[in-house]
């Protein structure tokens, strides 16, 4: 996508689907497809292989698996920029093997009769390409951006020499995620990984060994911010954070999403297409959601907005408050002690009235 412009343009406009009992949905503009929660694909690495799929849609496709680099750590260490790339130019060559690795154990499980449906429908692949996983990507990912930043040069990455130095990082990535393909004649992709365990588990090993470290979260409750994303108590408006997140978020090539959590749900269906309008007409970022918080009785369902106790209920009830520990929804209180955290020092973003007119 090159540039989005608003027309004014009244006739009909028909967009097809596929009618089918599968989650999946397609964008037909042949630039991005996806096949999971949030993956972005560049066809052209898909075509090269005679992948594709049915209308371009990388049925066939998919993820090996994910290796997530753990950026704090990395900028803890560091003493130098140059000592920064090096650093992490050896953890991305140690990814890159485990990978490897992985690729050619799936491919030696499905050889020997495991993951028999795979089997069948990756079959053509295997014509094609001598292997079953040949059009599947291997997935490198990154998690706590923001406190690498603060543990490397002591600013966040709403700032703009922070926000500088990450995209700096993330071309480096790509780089070698180029170079990687054209030494094992493999897809490789850049994801923002999700690190819905992996965020909270990596700040307590590094709280652990490096007591100095700088996390996200308490000493006791550390935390690391997801991928490149702003600290969740940044901002509580919408059109900033976008501002700040739509550069980096186009630098993914694997998949990224940017979540806006709001207080509650907004009632108004026009109201939320036109802030969704508005957006993609004005951002490049390929995906957002909004999620607004909201509360489960057992007595009253469904409640607005978040209620660890139902204002209905004259007894007190414990209510289940929901909502994304990342990219789906659970109670907070199953998250892991990380997530709840986050959860806590969480800013929603708040839908001013200006932002749901009409673009």
């Amino acid at each position: 996508i090159k540039s989005i412009t608003v027309q004014n343009y009244h006739a009909s406009v028909y967009d097809f689907g596929v009618d089918s009992k599968e989650h999946l949905f397609q964008l037909s503009n042949g630039v991005i497809t996806h096949n999971c929660c949030r993956l972005r694909l560049n066809l052209t690495d898909l075509y090269n292989r005679g992948g594709g799929g049915l209308f371009g849609s990388g049925s066939l496709t998919g993820s090996i698996g994910v290796a997530t680099i753990n950026l704090p750590r990395i900028g803890y260490l560091s003493k130098t920029k140059k000592d920064f790339f090096e650093r992490l130019e050896k953890i991305m060559d140690l990814a890159k093997e485990s990978l490897e690795i992985k690729r050619k154990t799936v491919e030696s499980f499905i050889e020997k009769g495991l993951y028999p449906y795979s089997r069948f429908y990756l079959s053509g692949i295997k014509k094609m390409r001598d292997n079953y996983w040949g059009n599947h990507f291997s997935t490198i990912g990154l998690v706590g951006m923001n406190e690498a930043l603060l543990n490397f040069i002591g600013e966040n990455i709403g700032s703009k020499r922070g926000r500088r130095f990450g995209i700096e990082v993330l071309d480096f990535m790509r780089k070698k995620l180029v170079k990687y393909q054209k030494e094992t004649e493999n897809i490789y992709n850049l994801e923002q990984t999700p690190a819905e365990s992996t965020a909270y588990r990596l700040a307590l090993k590094d709280k652990e060994k490096y007591p100095e470290i700088t996390t996200a979260g308490t000493k006791k409750v550390p935390y690391y911010t997801n991928s490149t994303q702003l600290p969740v108590n940044y901002t509580d408006d919408i059109f900033e954070a976008l501002k700040l997140q739509d550069e980096i978020q186009c630098k993914y090539t694997g998949g990224s999403v940017l979540h806006l959590f709001l207080g509650e749900r907004v009632s108004d269906i026009q109201a939320v297409k036109n802030l969704i309008k508005k957006i993609f007409a004005n951002f490049k970022l390929p995906y957002i959601t909004l999620t607004p918080t909201f509360s489960i009785c057992p007595n009253h369902g469904y409640l607005e907005g978040e209620h660890f106790f139902c204002p209905k209920c004259t007894i007190k009830q414990p209510c289940e408050v929901y909502t994304r520990v990342v990219g789906y929804l659970r109670p907070v209180n199953q998250f892991n002690l990380g997530k709840q955290q986050e959860f806590k020092e969480r800013k929603e973003f708040k839908i001013r009235k200006l932002e749901l007119t009409k673009v």
